[in-house]
Formats: structure tokens, sequence, C-alpha cells
């Protein structure tokens, strides 16, 4: 007999490359439909604008699927990343193990990219907790009984039994699977059943959904894991948490709205605040390696704007701002781009941020600071070299990380530009790093 699942619909699916875009006709846009792109559009996830035929979609730095009630939107990234190494990156940036290889075979990508590779990780892990037994805790219970167990509900038993006692309103504490573990998998693998891209993995997210128990509300899933503490007790949860996350949009690296009142039934990932998350998991590792650390650049290290006009402007924070102590402090900033700067100039605005860090966390001894694009042809790296009429201003080293390595891998190029960096004996100038250098004018 054939499932509910296969017999579902195949909505069309409308394809939009990132910054690219696309005509949706006003046949294919329901108000309801409207409603749900334009709350995309005010909150800059896409661009949205009426036409003569119906409305032009332009994709931004979001990209995933949005489903419709008559399409399909996959909004596809630029740079295409392999599934395998796909889900390595995305364990990186979520600080969750990266899969045993034959569980990253399972995960290929397809037309809807990365949700291909998420969908089947939340079905494994999901999979993984059921064969281990599903937690359990007391939870508590409002029942009727015909004797006292546990506390009697004495405003109940007056208003509802009118005082009568053949049978009690009691409050219990039961062992139970509904904890707020378990739910959350169960909302997650329920939402994600309408994003699989074929059926098979459609009805195995279905059956296994089936296997925990759901919250009443859909938004109160992304509530509990905004509030998730992990222990020893339930710290086996984290991984399928980790892409529960994505799909249900309680945090990390995604913004799904569920709880905006868009559908569920849509999983979208905000590119560059992936790479941003990738970036300072990146740096502060590879700082750890050569005694470093990451610090804030927030208080006291922050470069601050007064006097203008009374007004508060925000500080100009680096993405990650590295310090090494020995033999003496000394600060290195770090900033992430998701640009393809690999065949690109970089732009007058990302020199003059850059510049300003320069002058306010380096040392003329060593004023340098990094940006990191990624790269999905090869690592590459480049200097460019700020002069002006009274000397030299600093360098920025341009760093491409290649995407089709793993995390560890791919940060080869920022690990030996650390080890130059420490390394340095303090003479006048820019630490001795490798790369093709670019004099920059004060015109430029």
């Amino acid at each position: 007999m054939q499932s509910r699942t296969d017999r579902m619909p195949r909505l069309p699916d409308l394809v939009v490359k990132e910054y690219k875009s696309a005509e949706l006709t006003l046949d294919q846009v329901t108000e309801t439909d409207q409603r749900s792109l334009r709350s995309l559009a005010e909150r800059n996830h896409i661009g949205l604008r009426p036409t003569r035929t119906g409305w032009s979609v332009t994709a931004r730095s979001t990209v995933g699927v949005f489903v419709l009630q008559r399409v399909r939107l996959i909004l596809r990234p630029k740079f295409t990343i392999p599934g395998r190494q796909l889900i390595s990156w995305l364990c990186y940036a979520n600080g969750v193990p990266v899969p045993h290889e034959p569980t990253l075979r399972q995960w290929p990508t397809g037309s809807s990219g990365y949700v291909d590779a998420v969908l089947p990780a939340l079905l494994t892990e999901c999979r993984s907790l059921l064969s281990q037994g599903l937690r359990r805790d007391y939870v508590r219970t409002d029942r009727v009984e015909p004797m006292l167990r546990g506390r009697l509900d004495a405003m109940a038993q007056a208003t509802r039994r009118y005082g009568a006692v053949d049978q009690l309103h009691v409050r219990t504490f039961e062992r139970d699977v509904e904890v707020w573990e378990n739910l959350v998998c169960g909302a997650a693998l329920s939402a994600a059943v309408p994003l699989a891209s074929h059926a098979t993995l459609a009805r195995a997210l279905k059956d296994t959904a089936a296997e925990f128990p759901r919250p009443r509300l859909p938004v109160t899933a992304p509530r509990m894991l905004a509030r998730a503490r992990y222990n020893r007790l339930n710290t086996r949860y984290r991984p399928a948490h980790a892409w529960a996350r994505l799909v249900l949009g309680g945090g990390g690296v995604t913004d799904l709205l569920t709880d905006r009142g868009l559908r569920a039934d849509s999983m979208l990932l905000k590119m560059d605040r992936l790479w941003e998350l990738v970036v300072r998991q990146m740096a502060g590792s590879v700082a750890a390696e050569f005694g470093g650390r990451a610090v804030g650049s927030g208080g006291e290290n922050a470069i601050r704007t007064t006097g203008d006009m009374a007004i508060t402007h925000k500080p100009f924070s680096p993405d990650v701002l590295l310090r090494f102590d020995s033999p003496v402090s000394r600060f290195l900033p770090v900033d992430a781009k998701y640009i393809a700067y690999g065949d690109r100039t970089v732009s007058a605005h990302d020199r003059h941020q850059l510049l300003t860090y320069i002058a306010g966390y380096t040392g003329p001894d060593a004023p340098l600071a990094v940006i990191l694009h990624p790269n999905p042809d090869a690592a590459s790296s480049r200097t460019l070299r700020i002069d002006g009429p009274l000397g030299h201003l600093g360098e920025i080293r341009v760093l491409g990380v290649d995407t089709r390595l793993p995390p560890d891998q791919a940060a080869e190029p920022l690990r030996r530009l650390v080890a130059d960096f420490v390394g340095a004996t303090g003479s006048t100038g820019c630490v001795g790093i490798a790369g093709h250098a670019l004099a920059v004018t004060p015109g430029a």
C-alpha cells in the first residue's frame, strides 16, 4: 500500500543562486505566501519587489529551502561545497563531533544543497538515540484516579467534582519520555518531513518522528533549545540538537523564524553568519596551538567614537581578536568575509575597516590584520601593503580557505601566518610573511 508520504504532490522548484534574481508569477504566489515573503524581505533575508507579472525575488547571503504553497523556493549558495565536506564544516561551526566515515557517505548534496546533508544527519543522530534508549525523567502529570496517588489537587476537586470523592484529581510525578530533550527531536523530525528531497527520506523521517514525543505548540521547541543546558545525563543529545537547531531555527547559524509567523516547513541558513562562526572557531583553535587565545573586542578593548552630537556609535569590532603574550603582548585582528576575494579586489570599505583595526590594536612592529574568505578552488594568499605620505601604515593579509578540505587542514594558511607572527623578532615593519604585495595609495 502506498503511504501518504509517497502520494505527496511534488511542488515545482524555483532555484535562485546567491545574489541573483528570479521571477515568481502571480499564480505561483498566494496571499499567505506574499505575507511570508514580505516577512523574509523585512529581515533582509531576501530582496523582494513587485513586477507587472508577479514578484522578483533576489537571493542574498541567506540560502536554503523556503516552501510556499505552490512552489519550493531554493536559495542556492554561490560557493559549492561537496556534501562530505559540508557536513564537516557545519559540525565545525556548531562545535559538535564530526560523524564517522561510513555515516558521511550517506550525506550527499543534491538539488537542495546543504538541506540534503542536514536532514540525514538529524535522522542518523535521532536513530542513534532510539537505539540507546530515550532518556526518561520525572514529569508532573495531572490525572483523575480512583485512589490518592501523589498530591490531591484540592481546587480541581472542589470545582470539578463538587466535593465528591469517587474520583480524585491528583498531581503525580511519573518517569516519562516527554522531557525537553526528546520533544526537541520530535519537533525537528516532524518539521523536516516536508523538506526531504525524495520520498524515501521523507518516510524515514516520518517513521522516526513517530517514536518521539512532540510538543503541543511548534514554537515550544525553539524556546527549549534557547534554554538548553547539558550535563552527563543528556550530553549524548547534543549532536542531534545541533541539527535540530538548523531545522527549527532555535539559534546557532540559522534563522527559520518559526516563532515569527513563518511556516515550519522551511529551512534557511545565513551563510555569512555560518562563515563568521567558522572563522571564530578556526582562529581560536590556531591561536591556542601557539600559546595565544581569542579575546573580546568589546569593553576596554573596543575602538569607540565619541563627541558626535551625543550619538552613541557601535564600536569597531573585528570578528576575532587574537592575543599573544610571549614575549610581549600583541594583538592580531581577524575578520571573516563571505566574499569571493580569490578572484576580485578587496573593496575600499574593507580596506578602511581593516586599517582601523590595525591602528587600534597593533603596534609599529607588527601592523597586520587578516581577512579570511572562502575559496572553493584552492587555498590562496596575498598581502595588501598600505602606505601613505608619512610612511608605512600596515599590511592586510588576504587568506582564501579551501572549503573542499576538512576544517583542520583548511586552516593551514592561517596556521603558517600565526607561526610567522608569533616568531617575529619585533623589528621595524611588518612581520615576515610570504605573499604578493599590493601597494595601496591614499587615493585608492
